[in-house]
């Protein structure tokens, strides 16, 4: 990913008169992997997310970068796959617009359905999904709301790789970045096949 700009801070000089400290290098930001539950996504040292608990990611950097990370994170954990502890709390906590409450109704929808196929006790995660979150396309950025499109890559019935693209907005709200929900609630209306990633930019690693 591209280093976002820093603002560097120029030390004053004392009042003896001694000439400013040299003004630091910007830190390069740190990028390691988590395998969230079969999933890659990254992690920045830098812009998020800052907070990791009960399978939930929150605390993101009022940043491009901070944006593009949130809209990743947030957007995979509002998805009835890792169950109702996670996409409950991510739905109505990092999610808004008018169509918050739909996507939260679809994705319980989704969820029961997928659950009681499987045999699956209430409350029980669907599963692993297998996925790499591969590379990434600007549509607009502000430091107020953006919109990017990210694309998934994971295997298909007959061993093949498949390729989608989703768009996911993101707006800056209450000191962090939440999702604007999809429309009607439906990521599918959001995610288009994807053949190649000309234009895109891998994630780093």
């Amino acid at each position: 990913m591209k280093t976002p700009a820093l603002v560097l801070i120029l030390l004053a000089a004392s009042a003896c008169g001694t000439s400013p400290a040299p003004t630091p290098s910007p830190r390069q930001p740190h990028i390691t992997w988590q395998d969230y539950h079969g999933v890659r996504l990254p992690l920045s040292d830098i812009d998020g997310p800052r907070v990791l608990a009960r399978d939930r990611a929150q605390g993101f950097s009022h940043t491009q970068q901070g944006a593009l990370l949130a809209a990743l994170h947030i957007g995979v954990r509002a998805n009835s796959q890792w169950g109702p502890a996670v996409f409950e709390p991510t739905i109505t906590e990092q999610v808004t617009g008018p169509d918050a409450d739909r996507l939260l109704e679809q994705t319980r929808t989704n969820y029961e359905e997928r659950r009681q196929e499987a045999g699956l006790p209430q409350g029980r995660p669907l599963g692993k999904a297998f996925v790499d979150e591969e590379a990434y396309r600007w549509e607009s950025y502000t430091s107020d709301a953006a919109t990017v499109d990210i694309v998934s890559a994971g295997p298909d019935p007959r061993g093949t790789t498949v390729r989608a693209t989703t768009r996911i907005q993101v707006v800056w709200q209450d000191g962090d970045w939440r999702v604007v929900a999809p429309v009607d609630g439906d990521w599918g209306k959001m995610a288009t096949p994807l053949k190649s990633l000309d234009g895109y930019t891998r994630f780093e690693g």
